[in-house]
């Protein structure tokens, strides 16, 4: 009762009189518009902070309770030009969202088609026989075409983040194509300045632009599948029926979200069961993969716990509804890979600093490229200027300019700097390694897990219940009186146990009262974790528990010591009984390692992680021989109540921990851990104090979730290093720093195509964790 109240505590005081909202944010096209939706956000009374995921369109916000209303917060977005509403998290709603990013692809398809009819004609201008095709009003035609058609969208967004003063990558683009076009027009209208006409770079940089961000929409439209997949699982509808036996009653289809606890639904072979509840009628096999990544269907008769959004498979089945809606398994899943999906890496808050300032500070040095290739460069380096300047398309300007030279660099400078990569380099990686962990039955609580993970040193496992099956037998029943008998000694130990739900406790219980036999009456129970237990049983008073417990209530043991250090010895756990304040006898019991215990063992070792035990037994030996661990990794005689300090002193010494285990009393040490990861049989207090929960009771997949964690975040690094790279690179480039001793000058179109290339590469990065997980 006290871990589970201090539990309660720890909860209470992380989220004091707070709430969180969901929103879906349109309009973002890049990591200055995630700053600016997040500093919009976080600017309004009453929020306390805000998460913004680009690739998911999503904002999640914590504010204090019942001051701030989500509606609110979506129209204060709107009116700053980010189209938003709140998430209601109904099935209806996700798939309007989902069909929505599928039509905003195909839109993308189109234009980028239309864009690329305009690019061949235009080189087609340049390069072929026919002189209508040359003329420059042609041209004209084309690069406005390009403007009012594929590319009105880009100018339009552009201009409505300038006008909000939250200028985005739309913005640089827009000002670049703009720029090139009014300043062909000028040279078109009046030849006698002797100015080249480029309409080309304007229908080149749209077109590179266009067909960069379709491939970027794919790549994130896939990134996010996993969790479409998730929510595609919800059911619609239930097959209600009044009656637990199938053939008893008819059934009648209603909305899943109208069931309620308590009343039963019918499930035919080839159905989703719509709801988490318990077989009553029937046998079957359910596909339960979308939950553990079992490929394998799992029986399921009467008694057995079903999960709603798994499919049944051959049998007619009733189930008795224990859960609905929000409550769900699958829901719960859901909303943990939707969290994690949002959370950040501390590592991002570098991007979104630079992020916050970078579009102005690219028009700040398009502006300065400009001034100084006009007023100094030409000065300078007359002879580049005035000559045909090579460029990396192998044409050439046909001027003398500087005023084109100069207008040709800042344009330039102002498209090839990305913001798209920077602010997708994160998110797009998280999407693809949670998304991918979910399938799986990993489910990893966001970017801040993955970058921990990625600093581990020490893994350190619960024994009873994570390491073993949490199902011990009992080897030996040794009565040290003469007047106890093996039998009355077992009656005695279960009738006290029977106030407990303790695994040793069951075992006694079940042995006790086999061949028919029942449990002696037992009352006035006494019980402290990690000790024993006191009661009363027929008239006599019993204890059951450690040597501790006994010497606690001054009843000397010594006389099992002998016994004692034998059944040890085999690593086998020792309960003592006494009666009336004597010794009566010692009850050994054996609980068997995992499968996959030894390898996940030697799997986490073979990684670069020291592997630990926390167990309550006396001997390092009873866990040390089966798994191949030093005594000095194992830590013995850990109460239920001392775990969370035994993770503490490893941490003092500098290590990063690791901490897997499944039971309410593992809750404060999994909070505690640098990571905290808990199984799937674990207790709801367990797994939402866990940083990640397996959904396999399966050992090897700690392995599965380390490596998956550890090469996101690889990913996450090496995004945000070419991101970093190519804007730190490709910027200076665009301003001419290669002119003068190479005369290498980027033109606007080879730029734009450069910046595509770089969003595409993040995002098809962030992909490839889904055919690899090392």
């Amino acid at each position: 009762m006290q871990v589970t109240d201090s539990q309660e505590t720890i909860s209470q005081e992380k989220l004091p009189h707070r709430e969180t909202f969901t929103l879906d944010v349109g309009g973002m096209k890049c990591a200055g518009c995630v700053k600016a939706v997040e500093n919009k956000l976080t600017q309004h009374p009453g929020v306390v902070s805000a998460w913004v995921n680009l690739p998911m369109e999503l904002a999640t916000v914590e504010c204090e309770a019942d001051t701030v209303e989500a509606e609110g917060l979506a129209k204060t977005l709107t009116e700053a030009g980010f189209p938003s509403q709140p998430r209601l998290g109904n099935t209806s709603q996700n798939k309007d969202i989902n069909a929505s990013r599928r039509q905003e692809i195909r839109a993308s398809i189109w234009r980028l088609s239309l864009a690329a009819v305009l690019i061949v004609l235009s080189g087609w201008g340049h390069f072929g026989q026919i002189p209508w095709l040359s003329n420059m009003w042609f041209h004209w035609g084309l690069a406005t075409a390009t403007l009012l058609l594929p590319g009105r969208t880009i100018l339009q967004d552009g201009w409505k983040g300038w006008w909000h003063g939250n200028p985005n990558m739309n913005t640089l683009v827009g000002l670049g194509a703009m720029s090139a076009y009014a300043a062909s027009c000028v040279a078109l209208w009046f030849p006698q300045l002797g100015w080249e006409c480029f309409f080309d770079e304007p229908v080149m940089l749209l077109g590179f632009i266009l067909f960069g961000r379709t491939l970027e929409q794919i790549a994130r439209y896939r990134a996010v599948s996993s969790l479409s997949s998730l929510l595609s699982l919800k059911p619609t509808t239930a097959r209600l029926v009044n009656h637990p036996e199938a053939d008893s009653s008819t059934s009648v289809e209603v909305p899943a979200d109208r069931v309620r606890v308590g009343e039963y639904v019918r499930v035919l072979p080839g159905e989703t069961i719509p709801v988490d509840g318990e077989v009553v009628w029937g046998t079957t096999a359910v596909d339960e993969s979308m939950l553990t990544g079992e490929s394998l269907p799992a029986s399921k008769q009467t008694g057995d716990r079903v999960t709603g959004g798994t499919s049944n498979q051959s049998g007619v089945v009733v189930v008795r509804v224990t859960q609905t809606g929000e409550d769900t398994t699958l829901s719960h899943i859901i909303s943990l890979v939707e969290n994690a999906q949002t959370r950040k890496a501390p590592v991002q808050k570098l991007a979104d600093t630079v992020a916050g300032y970078f579009t102005y500070g690219v028009m700040a040095i398009a502006a300065v490229t400009f001034l100084f290739w006009y007023f100094l460069g030409s000065q300078i380096w007359p002879e580049i200027v005035a000559a045909n300047v090579p460029t990396l398309t192998h044409t050439a300007t046909q001027t003398a300019s500087p005023l084109l030279v100069s207008l040709k660099l800042s344009i330039a400078v102002l498209v090839i700097a990305c913001p798209c990569a920077l602010g997708l380099a994160t998110p797009t990686a998280i999407l693809v390694g949670t998304g991918r962990g979910a399938e799986k039955g990993l489910l990893i609580k966001g970017g801040d897990v993955l970058e921990r993970v990625r600093h581990l040193d020490t893994v350190v496992f619960d024994k009873t219940g994570t390491l073993t099956t949490g199902k011990p037998t009992i080897t030996d029943c040794l009565p040290l009186t003469d007047e106890m008998t093996r039998d009355r000694l077992l009656q005695v130990a279960a009738a006290a146990e029977s106030g407990t739900s303790h695994p040793l406790a069951t075992t006694m219980q079940a042995a006790a009262t086999e061949n028919g036999k029942t449990l002696l009456p037992a009352q006035d129970f006494h019980t402290e974790p990690g000790w024993g237990i006191r009661a009363t049983v027929e008239t006599d008073r019993v204890l059951v528990g450690t040597s501790d417990w006994l010497v606690k209530h001054e009843i000397s043991v010594e006389a099992a010591a002998e016994k004692v250090a034998a059944l040890e010895a085999a690593g086998k756990t020792v309960a003592y009984v006494a009666v009336n304040d004597a010794l009566a006898g010692v009850i050994a019991l054996s609980d068997r390692l995992k499968e996959g215990a030894v390898e996940t063992v030697k799997g986490l070792q073979a990684m670069g992680l020291r592997v630990m035990v926390l167990t309550g037994d006396r001997t390092a030996e009873t866990v040390a021989a089966p798994l191949g661990l030093p005594r000095e990794d194992i830590m013995v005689q850990v109460p239920p109540d001392g775990k969370a300090a035994a993770i503490e002193a490893i941490q003092k010494n500098q290590h990063r921990v690791a901490m897997v285990g499944d039971g309410i009393n593992d809750a404060p040490a999994l909070a505690q851990a640098d990571v905290g990861i808990s199984m799937s049989a674990a207790t709801d207090v367990a797994m939402e104090t866990a940083h990640i929960t397996l959904m396999r009771d399966c050992l090897t997949d700690a392995i599965a979730a380390i490596r998956l964690s550890r090469a996101t975040f690889r990913k996450i690094r090496q995004n945000l290093f070419w991101a970093l790279i190519y804007n730190t690179v490709g910027i200076p480039v665009a301003a001419g720093v290669l002119l003068p001793g190479w005369g290498i000058m980027l033109n606007p179109s080879t730029a734009g195509a450069l910046m595509a290339f770089s969003s595409v590469s993040v995002a098809v990065n962030s992909l490839l964790l889904r055919s690899s997980d090392r």
